[in-house]
């Protein structure tokens, strides 16, 4: 049972010696074996490897270090450029640890302190490429080269801490709050200042139009006035002829045709009152010796051409005096009835008097 004991003591030694002799690295890691504090060896290659047990007294200690493409961000970095205005950069860097010794010596193979040895450099070189241009810079084709400025920049640094550098890169590029609020009136002030000029370039092109319309409204009413006075100065002067040429060819048959429109004015509309003596010029057509020489033929003519009204209607009135060789006057008003039984007609002659007086032969005759 004794001897059990110690085979189970010694195997369980053996098997405490062993997996304190042995380490493995895989395709991702690379490591560092350490003697008393001192590098012994760098494992780079993936596999099973030994070392001296019991690390704990003092002996071979192993510390893994990643082998792979490391990134760490620079976020909210506040740089000024050339014409001392201020952006808002953020950046990240990639790298890997190519010294693992190196990095061993100078970090003691901490990440962390690292990287914040990283940021650091980091930080300073973007300062410097981006004071040296100017605000626009960062926004525009130049970009690619000042990442390239700044890995250029960095890459010495990093590789005294056992790290290499694989690439650098600008992932955002901001205004200031302050500088975007300027931007932004700026902004604002320059789109109203084109509204302006664009507003007041429409003002002028509506001028333009508007005094264009009108001219052209001028020319060509005044085009249409000329043209219709020449076409009734034609007219005008087409009549004259017709009537010039009507009067030299019967000059008594135009005398009586003008006398007959002047009868018709005279006499279409109700209520006129004319007095006028028998002997008048205006009654010349109504003088008529082939009548039976009878005095009253003018006036029989005149009533005649005189509208009358039947009935009860409001009627006008007409007078006309026609007595061959006296003279006299004669009136008529009518304001209702009509020949017969009419209320309104009333016939007066010889001024003053109430009653016609007749002197001669025959009284001036009044037509109502």
């Amino acid at each position: 049972m004794t001897k059990l004991y110690a085979l189970i003591a010694v195997v369980a030694v053996a098997v405490l010696i062993v997996y304190n002799s042995l380490f493995v690295v895989n395709e991702k890691e690379q490591a560092i074996v350490l003697r008393f504090g001192e590098i012994q060896r760098v494992v780079e290659e993936p596999g099973l490897y030994a070392k001296l047990p019991f690390g704990f007294a003092g002996a071979d200690t192993v510390q893994m270090l990643p082998d792979r493409l490391l990134r760490f961000d620079l976020d909210d970095i506040r740089v000024q450029v050339s014409g001392g205005r201020f952006y808002v950069v953020d950046a990240f860097l990639v790298y890997n640890i190519s010294d693992a010794a190196r990095f061993r010596q100078t970090v003691s193979g901490s990440i962390p302190q690292a990287e914040q040895r990283l940021r650091t450099r980091l930080d300073a070189a973007l300062r410097r490429v981006y004071g040296l241009r100017g605000f626009e810079a960062a926004l525009s084709n130049e970009r690619a080269e000042m990442m390239r400025q700044v890995r250029d920049e960095i890459v010495p640094d990093a590789q005294t801490l056992g790290i290499t550098v694989d690439d650098v890169r600008i992932r955002r590029t901001d205004l200031t709050e302050e500088v975007s609020e300027q931007t932004y009136e700026r902004m604002q002030a320059e789109r109203l200042a084109e509204a302006e000029r664009l507003r007041a370039r429409g003002q002028v092109a509506a001028r333009q139009i508007r005094a264009s319309a009108d001219r052209e409204v001028v020319e060509t009413t005044a085009g249409a006035r000329r043209d219709a006075e020449i076409l009734q100065g034609e007219g005008d002067a087409e009549r004259t002829r017709i009537f010039g040429q009507a009067f030299g060819e019967d000059p008594e048959f135009f005398d009586f045709y003008r006398s007959m429109g002047a009868y018709r004015q005279a006499l279409e509309n109700s209520g006129t009152t004319l007095v006028l003596s028998p002997d008048s010029e205006f009654f010349r057509y109504f003088q008529s010796d082939g009548l039976g020489g009878s005095s009253n033929s003018g006036t029989d003519t005149l009533r005649n051409l005189a509208p009358t009204s039947q009935g009860g209607g409001s009627g006008g009135a007409a007078s006309g005096a026609a007595n061959t060789g006296q003279s006299g006057a004669a009136s008529g008003s009518g304001s209702g009835g009509g020949d017969a039984g009419g209320s309104g007609g009333q016939a007066n002659a010889a001024p003053g008097q109430g009653a016609p007086a007749a002197t001669g032969s025959q009284a001036p005759a009044a037509v109502q």
